[in-house]
């Protein structure tokens, strides 16, 4: 299966994975006379194994003004409490700190929770719910866009921007030094030909302002004359092949453009310029569909 891309709207599978029974803690800060969520411990009763999902230092500083020694306790806090899950035990770490924890740091009683999917995904859902709520577009969020819609907000003929609520969700974009700015967009990705840098079935994020040289890069591609959907969208790496032109000023213009998987199981193929157009760049994988709550 190529590469292809599909919306999220139109990739509904029956939801058949059987739950499993886990714990989870809410840690607070105490910052004056404030209590602000920090993250959620998360624990699988059968594996006894720790997830975290927690705040990062700057957004903490943003909301509370730290002393330099709190800054530096949850620098490495998240960490530090992995670490000690991974030796003792995820709900042994919980025993600990139930004792333990005062002053700076406060901890909640233990929830009872049945899940699905990963664990961490399942905290990342809890983080989102309480530790921190709020959208912030462009800023920690990013939209989900079926293709359809991606391909006409951000296809040639119309500028990012231009259109607005055709977003399926918003997406929270965690773990990642990306500088999030308007312009950039979440999309499925399915099938092995970019594998191992995109796994089948991921939500990857691209940006539709393709500076500079295409050549080498991963784009999404629209093929046009394409009626079946699932070979319309593609995400290739991109190189173009060129010949000798009397007709333009460097002395050569596109021949065809060459569409290259990453998976040596798939094969290249070769498209005219007036075939296809670009939609936007491949930045990186968010994780594995199936694993966000948005399906």
């Amino acid at each position: 299966m190529p590469a292809a891309v599909i919306p999220i709207g139109e990739w509904k599978r029956e939801h058949t994975a059987k739950t499993r029974p886990a714990h989870w803690s809410l840690l607070e800060l105490a910052v004056g006379d404030a209590l602000i969520p920090f993250g959620i411990l998360f624990v699988d009763n059968a594996t006894n194994e720790l997830s975290t999902s927690c705040r990062t230092l700057a957004e903490v500083t943003d909301l509370r003004e730290l002393d330099e020694q709190q800054q530096d306790i949850l620098d490495s806090l998240e960490e530090d409490l992995r670490q000690k899950a991974a030796e003792n035990g995820g709900a042994e770490l919980l025993d600990s700190l139930e004792d333990t924890l005062s002053g700076f740091f406060r901890i909640s009683d233990r929830a009872a929770i049945a899940y699905s999917g990963s664990p961490q995904a399942a905290a990342d859902r809890l983080f989102d719910e309480f530790v921190d709520p709020d959208i912030r577009r462009y800023e920690t969020h990013l939209p989900l866009y079926g293709l359809r819609a991606a391909a006409t907000k951000f296809g040639e003929s119309m500028a990012a921007g231009e259109r607005a609520g055709d977003e399926e969700a918003w997406i929270r974009v965690r773990n990642s030094r990306l500088r999030l700015s308007p312009g950039m967009f979440v999309a499925h990705v399915v099938g092995r030909s970019m594998e191992p840098l995109i796994p089948d079935n991921s939500l990857c994020v691209f940006r539709s302002d393709v500076k500079g040289t295409r050549a080498g890069k991963r784009l999404l591609i629209e093929k046009f004359g394409e009626s079946d959907f699932a070979s319309r969208y593609t995400v290739k790496r991109y190189t173009s092949i060129k010949r000798k032109s009397d007709e333009t000023e460097s002395g050569w213009e596109h021949d065809k453009i060459r569409l290259e998987p990453l998976n040596p199981e798939f094969e290249a193929f070769e498209l005219g310029p007036d075939e296809f157009r670009v939609i936007a760049e491949f930045v990186e994988v968010l994780g594995h569909a199936p694993d966000f709550p948005n399906e």
